[in-house]
Formats: C-alpha cells, sequence, structure tokens
C-alpha cells in the first residue's frame, strides 16, 4: 500500500519523536518516499541531521533558509500537493489543538492546511493530557475533518505513570496505514493463495529433477494482488526471487509434496487460489544418500507420480474461486479446457509455447484466459506486470459478479 507512495512525515514536540527514526526507516523499507517537516521544539527530541540522512532528503522546519549567501523559502504548498500521505507522529495536545482550530504558526501547520492528501495523526501526550476534554474537543474536531487518527496506546508513560497516550509503536503505525489504504480496494479484506516457481524433486544429495520456471508469474500475480488490498498466501518453489509487501507471506518450500502440505493449510480460508506453480509430474521412487556415480554407459531412475496439487484443490473446493495454468504445446484451447473440467476450476490461464516471449523463463508472456462458461479472451504480449493486472481484472470481474 505504501509503494510508491509520497509520504510527509510531521514531527512535533514530544518525546515519542524519538521513535520516528524508526518509522522513517520502516517507511522507506515499505517502498515509500519520505519527506519530513518538524517543528522547532521537535529537533529538541530528536536529530534533523539523523532524519535527513534517513529518508535522504532534507528536514524542513522554517518557513525561511537564510545563509550568508542567499534567502529561500520552503513552499508549504508544494509540499501539501507532494504528498501522497500526511502523517503527523508524535501529534502532541498543542499540535492537535492547532490543527483543530486553525492556527498556522509554524511550517508544519502551513503545510497541513495545504494537504489535498490523507492526513493521519497519532496523538503521543501524557495520561491526564489525553484524557482532558479539550483533547477530546480537538480529536472530534479532527475527526470530522476526515482526518485519520492511529489510536494512541497504553503502556508506560515519560513521566513514570502508566496508562493511554504513548504514541503507537513505529510498527503498528505502518501496520495501521496498510490496512486503512487497502480499504475500499477490489481485493480489500478477501484472502488469496498463490503458487509459484518449480518444484525441485531430489535424486540423490546435490541432483533433482526440476524444470525452468522462474517464478516471475506468480511473484507479479502475488504484488499485483497486495496492492488491490488482498492478504495473500504465497508458496514459492526454489526461486532466486524475493518479495517485500505488507500484504504477503512468503512461505517457502521446495518439493511437490512440501507445496501440496502447504497449500491445504491456508487453502480453506481463502477465497481465491492461483495455481501458477510449475510442480514436478514425477519424482524417483527413491533418493539415494550418496551421490551417484558414474557407471557404466546409462542410468535407469524409477520414478513415481507426485501428488496433483491442482486437482486436489478442484476436489476439496468449496467457495473459493480456483484459477489453474496451463502451458501447451500443441492443441492448446482444447486441452486447456480439458484440463479446467477435469480439475474443477473456475477458470484457466492458457499459455502456449508456440508465442514468441510466452512461457517459462522471461519477462514477458502471452496469455488466453478461459472460464467455466468457455468465455475465451485472448491478450497481446505484455510484461509479467501487465499480465498480472489483466488476470487480476479478469478474475475480479466474476468474483464481484
Amino acid at each position: 500500500m505504501l509503494s510508491g507512495k509520497n509520504v510527509l512525515l510531521g514531527i512535533t514536540g514530544g518525546i515519542a519523536a524519538y521513535k520516528t527514526t524508526f518509522l522513517v526507516r520502516l517507511l522507506i523499507k515499505a517502498g515509500a518516499t519520505v519527506k519530513i517537516v518538524m517543528t522547532q521544539s521537535a529537533s529538541s527530541f530528536v536529530s534533523p541531521l539523523t532524519l535527513s540522512t534517513l529518508s535522504k532528503n532534507p528536514v524542513l522546519s522554517d518557513f525561511v533558509n537564510e545563509t550568508d549567501e542567499s534567502i529561500s523559502w520552503n513552499n508549504h504548498v508544494e509540499l501539501g500537493l507532494w504528498a501522497d500521505v500526511f502523517l503527523i507522529a508524535p501529534a502532541t495536545a498543542n499540535t492537535l489543538s492547532k490543527m483543530a482550530n486553525g492556527t498556522c504558526d509554524n511550517l508544519l501547520l502551513a503545510t497541513y492546511l495545504s494537504a489535498k492528501c490523507p492526513v493521519y495523526y497519532a496523538p503521543a501526550m501524557d495520561l491526564d493530557m489525553y484524557k482532558h476534554p479539550s483533547t477530546k474537543t480537538s480529536l472530534d474536531q479532527l475527526q470530522d475533518f476526515e482526518n485519520v487518527m492511529i489510536p494512541a496506546e497504553s503502556g508506560e508513560l515519560a513521566s513514570g505513570l502508566v496508562g493511554e497516550g504513548r504514541m503507537a509503536e513505529p510498527e503498528n503505525i505502518i501496520a495501521f496505514l496498510q490496512k486503512h489504504l487497502a480499504e475500499g480496494l477490489s481485493l480489500s479484506n478477501k484472502k488469496v493463495l498463490i503458487t509459484a516457481g518449480p518444484t525441485h524433486e531430489a535424486i540423490d544429495p546435490v541432483r533433482f529433477l526440476g524444470n525452468r520456471s522462474s517464478g516471475t508469474m506468480g511473484f507479479e500475480l502475488a504484488k499485483r494482488a497486495a496492492d488491490l488490498g488482498a492478504q495473500v498466501f504465497l508458496i514459492s518453489g526454489p526461486t532466486s526471487l524475493s518479495v517485500s509487501h505488507y500484504g504477503i507471506e512468503l512461505i517457502r518450500v521446495t518439493t511437490a509434496e512440501e507445496m501440496y502440505n502447504a497449500v491445504h493449510k491456508y487453502y480453506s480460508e481463502v477465497e481465491v487460489a492461483i495455481s501458477a506453480a510449475a510442480v514436478a509430474d514425477y519424482r524417483p521412487k527413491s533418493i539415494s544418500e550418496q551421490k551417484i556415480k558414474k557407471k557404466g554407459e546409462g542410468l535407469q531412475i524409477d520414478l513415481v507420480r507426485t501428488k496433483d496439487i491442482l486437482l486436489s484443490m478442484g476436489e476439496q473446493k468449496k467457495n473459493q474461486y480456483l484459477v489453474g495454468f496451463a502451458l501447451e504445446t500443441e492443441n492448446e484451447e482444447a486441452n486447456a479446457k480439458n484440463k479446467l473440467q477435469r480439475k474443477n476450476l473456475d477458470a484457466i490461464v492458457l499459455n502456449s509455447l508456440q508465442d514468441k516471449g510466452a512461457g517459462f523463463g522471461g519477462t514477458t508472456n502471452k496469455i488466453t484466459f478461459i472460464d467455466k462458461n468457455s468465455k475465451v479472451k485472448a491478450f497481446e504480449l505484455k510484461t509479467k506486470s501487465e499480465v498480472a493486472a489483466d488476470i487480476w481484472s479478469e478474475i475480479i470481474t466474476r468474483i464481484h459478479g
């Protein structure tokens, strides 16, 4: 939810300001670009130099920048327009009162009054201040302004008292933002399971049966689903890919058996499942405990079938919308439709190795989406991220009726 977003962090003068160094790191880790505006008093609690180093942007606190050589001003209007999200943390009782009453006596407040984006604030103050009627009045007024409060937490306060008023921990602020920004998206509050990559079936300690799947298509499907608000369980075979997204839980497996077990751990709780993994159809009947040495002119390995993960998902399907993939080399559409029916799928994504740029290993793909009503929609060659968007567009159209 924060990836690619411009986040303006406003820091006011409370002891909780020291936590903003961790908050900045988490925002950047989530993929946001961060700029910081702080009140003069906030600099008593956290160093502007530290924040500037972490955010890789200058920290602003005055309307005017004055040096021996020049004078310039910090444009609060431009700052307000730049931000996709304005987060004020910590928000002291003083600043909350000024926000609620339109007081504009520093750069942070001028920027707040100019902001066109959603505004979030994380109150931080001592117990009695937090419970004071004037604070409640400020919070009620800000709610009327449709500003969003990140609730204060209970715990030990700077005064030594224990109670409500602590600024939410940085991890909880990030989680709150992610969840709130996801509301209203097409996959908000939905759980999704996606399998990706190959499986490796051991022959001996150093060799395995596998395939050329990179896992890219499955990972792109997972990222797109998470960007649309879903909670995603991404079950991946061996791949060099990684993902960092609040909405994605990555479960790594190696063999088809491990993938089968992982799938059925989560399958019952999801609304949508997409089987994009290239699971090995066979595995060695027995695995040599030692490296197999070269002997003679040939080597015979007895193979047995692995469990058909997609078939088992179709058999156990209740309310899930189940999508499979078919990689074909001949009679492509007929074979894909047969697989769709045989495995009780709701839709299937067809790849043909006859299409240049489609299939394993590349950055592009060319697909045909076929649903259980035999509605067929073919797409042009696109990047895999664009293909993922097309697939989700087709799925969402159907699950939302």
